[in-house]
């Protein structure tokens, strides 16, 4: 956003956040504290939004007025904002902030005759790692790809909790440039259906020392076995239903639209799948449904065993057959 007289208007939207979040910042640094009045769409009409930038008169030389979740809004409240943008209050600005896509191009139409629409846009590439390489490269990090990848892996593909961690890892790095292994030291694993990256890799790369010491590890955390079997089943799965659809001739993005899963995610699960046979994850499916019995209950053995035992079972690499005499 230009340091020059500013707009009466300005829509910002799109699909990076934490770009809109510090555009906004800039357009607030123009005004002051006590200069902003942030309100909600939810709660504010179009005209309650006029009258809040037609109160100029009574705070000063300028003002600057913030509606969060403009895509809520209806016809009424955009013919409200046309009809004021025809005839802006001298000194007030309006920043309409959308955190999903509208229905329709109305509001963006009314602004644009006289504001600025400025959409904020991840590009889409393969993968997320692609976005944090570029934001810590912004932010005077110099990093690799395989960095980059880790970092997401870790973290997970939402891009505002991706930006928080990109911004603590370049305030330690100070410039510095960082490889792989100082983002696994810093990063902060995703809450909910993240998994564990380092105990699905294991088990993907077929390595058992790995797998075990990545389990030993959750455990050590205090992570509960029933859920690392259930991160893991949850892997399992998706690589096999990622290589059943690749066996039908569909690439990534297909599998990733087909599945509702991130393009990354996919991509990661099907190197998996080159290195199990469709009968491997059949049989991982039908162990892991055993583990989740024993857990229950089924098995008179710790639960910590049964898990480390099955994580043997799935990932070990089949014995080759016997050579016939």
């Amino acid at each position: 956003m230009a340091e020059d007289a500013l707009r009466p208007a300005y829509f910002l939207l799109g699909t990076d956040r934490p770009k809109i979040a510090r555009a906004l910042a800039r357009l607030r640094a123009r005004f002051g504290p006590e200069g902003v009045e942030t309100l909600s769409a939810s709660d504010t009409s179009g005209e309650d939004a006029v009258r809040a930038l037609n109160a100029l008169g009574l705070f000063g030389t300028g003002r600057l007025v913030v509606v969060q979740r403009v895509e809520g809004w209806k016809k009424d409240d955009v013919e409200a904002v046309r009809t004021y943008l025809g005839q802006p209050a001298p000194g007030a600005v309006l920043a309409l902030v959308a955190e999903e896509a509208p229905r329709d191009s109305a509001l963006a139409d009314a602004v644009g005759k006289s504001g600025d629409v400025l959409r904020y846009d991840i590009p889409k590439p393969k993968d997320p790692s692609v976005w944090v390489r570029s934001e810590l490269e912004r932010l005077g990090v110099q990093t690799s790809d395989e960095a980059a990848r880790r970092l997401v892996e870790i973290v997970g593909d939402d891009v505002t909790v991706l930006a928080l961690e990109v911004e603590k890892v370049a305030t330690w790095a100070a410039g510095e440039a960082i490889g792989a292994r100082e983002v696994e030291l810093l990063a902060v694993p995703a809450a909910g259906d993240a998994p564990s990256w380092v105990l699905s890799d294991a088990w993907g790369g077929r390595d058992v020392a790995a797998a075990l010491t990545a389990c030993e590890a959750e455990l050590d955390r205090g992570v509960e076995p029933f859920l690392i079997a259930v991160r893991l089943a949850s892997q399992v799965a998706l690589v096999r239903a990622a290589q059943a659809l690749a066996e039908e001739g569909l690439g990534a993005k297909e599998i990733a639209s087909r599945l509702k899963k991130h393009e990354f995610r996919v991509r990661k699960a099907l190197s998996h799948a080159d290195r199990h046979s469709r009968e491997e994850l059949d049989a991982a499916v039908i162990r892991l449904a055993g583990l989740d019995a024993a857990l229950k209950g089924a098995s008179r053995l710790s639960a910590e065993l049964e898990l480390e035992r099955a994580l043997v079972d799935i990932t070990r690499a089949p014995e080759p057959a016997p050579a016939r005499a």
